[in-house]
């Protein structure tokens, strides 16, 4: 089933990216659409669809790299678009932060991508859909790094500490909310 999601957001992304000349707005539209779809099939809007949407943005990633961009570059734009649609559809919005970040993550891992650059534009990402939808942006942002960091240790502990660290030293981001929830997920 996880592979199944996967391999429909690459498709997904790659199929809306070759048809248009309008990268960034074709992957928001396609991973939108896929969360919708993932999440509405499941029936409910259970912690098990919301597992999914590490799925669904692991794929879009690998799909964003397999046609020309980057991990980096597509990385707030997937995790904003997979908010997005959770919302749209009455889910989890802070735990499916959590995740998306974690999926695209362990995406960019797959694809050989900067981890920790896409970490923080991933953040970036979690936050200005947090402010859009108007969710919480400071537990949304916390969920977002905490997401960041359990992928990356997950990867390995030097990656850990590479996210850890590029997540304090972005200008782009919220010292005090990124270092409390780092001091949460070493707890």
């Amino acid at each position: 089933m996880i592979d199944k999601i996967i391999n429909e957001a690459k498709d997904g992304v790659v199929a809306a990216i070759k048809g248009t000349g309008d990268v960034v707005n074709a992957l928001r539209t396609a991973v939108k659409e896929v969360v919708v779809g993932t999440v509405t099939d499941a029936g409910e809007v259970t912690n098990a669809a919301v597992e999914t949407v590490a799925s669904v943005t692991k794929g879009a990633v690998t799909g964003a790299v397999s046609v020309g961009t980057t991990a980096v570059d597509s990385a707030a734009d997937i995790v904003g678009a997979t908010i997005k649609g959770v919302s749209e559809v009455g889910g989890d919005v802070l735990g499916a932060t959590k995740e998306a970040v974690s999926g695209i993550i362990h995406g960019t891992k797959e694809v050989g991508g900067d981890i920790s650059e896409t970490a923080v534009n991933a953040v970036r990402g979690a936050i200005k859909a947090a402010e859009d939808i108007g969710t919480d942006v400071g537990q949304a942002a916390e969920h977002a790094v905490l997401g960041a960091i359990s992928a990356a240790d997950e990867i390995g502990d030097d990656t850990g500490t590479i996210v850890r660290d590029a997540l304090l030293a972005s200008a782009a981001l919220p010292k005090d909310i990124v270092s409390s929830a780092i001091g949460k997920k070493s707890e």
